[in-house]
């Protein structure tokens, strides 16, 4: 079974940050020590915590290893000269934009509640009083949304029950058109078997007659 992936983002629990400090830090570490040796390159980790405290890893001499990236970062801006009054706008440009991202994410983490430390009271009553405008607007965003919904609700509510009496006249107006129909059929059978009686018995006058001849009584006529 494939293990969940971690999702990466800042430790709240604080304890639970400097565990998974330490134990990425030494993960690190041998990675890099690794990468050295497999490698024959030379590596050079530094790592400030959040406390400030420093961590380094090597494969050679730190100072040696640092020496030669100065002068490599030394050479590259002599070969690229002087930056030209475009190239230092864009720079400024850059720095700003960097600076401004920075400042608005850490806006937006003190907003869900996190990297409060280090705010004074009057800081945090300005956060807090940002929230619950930010909390009013929300509230009435969501009533006009659960008005829009009750209102929707209501119009299919009638909706349903105008279809509803639509059905029901449907319904008796079929009811009575089945109860007329069948006692048309009622009717209709009753008058021939009446008439299949009548054609098929002999008349009357002629079983009376007939009678009377056999028991001697006169003819009426």
């Amino acid at each position: 079974m494939a293990r969940e992936k971690i999702r990466i983002k800042k430790i709240d629990n604080l304890t639970a940050r400097q565990v998974t400090f330490s134990k990425r830090r030494r993960g690190i570490f041998k990675k890099a020590d690794e990468l050295s040796i497999l490698c024959d390159a030379d590596v050079a980790l530094i790592i400030f915590s959040a406390t400030g405290k420093l961590f380094e890893f090597s494969s050679s001499r730190m100072r040696d290893i640092l020496g030669r990236y100065n002068l490599h970062a030394s050479n590259i801006n002599k070969m690229m000269g002087p930056p030209s009054p475009h190239h230092q706008l864009e720079n400024c440009n850059l720095s700003r934009l960097s600076k401004e991202v920075e400042d608005k994410t850490k806006q937006l983490r003190q907003l869900r509640g996190e990297d409060l430390e280090g705010l004074n009271l009057e800081e945090l009553q300005r956060l807090e009083k940002s929230l619950e405008s930010g909390l009013s607007r929300v509230s009435e965003k969501k009533g006009e949304c659960v008005m829009s919904q009750i209102s929707s609700l209501e119009k299919r509510g009638s909706e349903l029950v105008d279809e509803n009496r639509r059905l029901r006249e449907q319904l008796v107006t079929l009811e009575m058109a089945k109860t007329m129909a069948l006692k048309e059929a009622v009717e209709t059978e009753s008058a021939t078997t009446n008439v299949s009686s009548y054609e098929s018995g002999a008349p009357l006058e002629d079983d009376f007659s007939d009678t009377s001849l056999k028991l001697g009584f006169p003819s009426w006529e």
